[in-house]
């Protein structure tokens, strides 16, 4: 049960980190959702190092730092994608 709430809170973050950069990102739903799961991931680590992992009612500075790690991850995966997508556009044309 825990995989399925990782692949539910990454797909969440994720797509708020979509929705916070700014103009269109071609990035896949998949690598999206990976993202924010990894995002939430550090966001934890980062929570956890500076103590606000565990805070009575509703952990903000957490969830926070999970949303910052996504947007700067699915930042970065957006840049990875459109190079690598790119340069597969480019061999294709040279070999034509």
């Amino acid at each position: 049960m825990g995989w399925l709430w990782a692949i539910i809170v990454g797909f969440i973050l994720g797509l708020l980190a979509k929705l916070i950069l700014p103009g269109k990102q071609h990035s896949p739903l998949w690598l999206t959702t990976i993202m924010g799961m990894i995002g939430g991931i550090i966001g934890n680590a980062i929570a956890r190092s500076i103590g606000i992992a565990q805070t009575r009612g509703i952990d903000w500075g957490r969830h926070g730092l999970q949303l910052a790690a996504a947007v700067v991850l699915v930042f970065l995966g957006e840049i990875i994608y459109n190079a690598t997508k790119g340069r597969r556009r480019e061999e294709r044309r040279q070999r034509a």
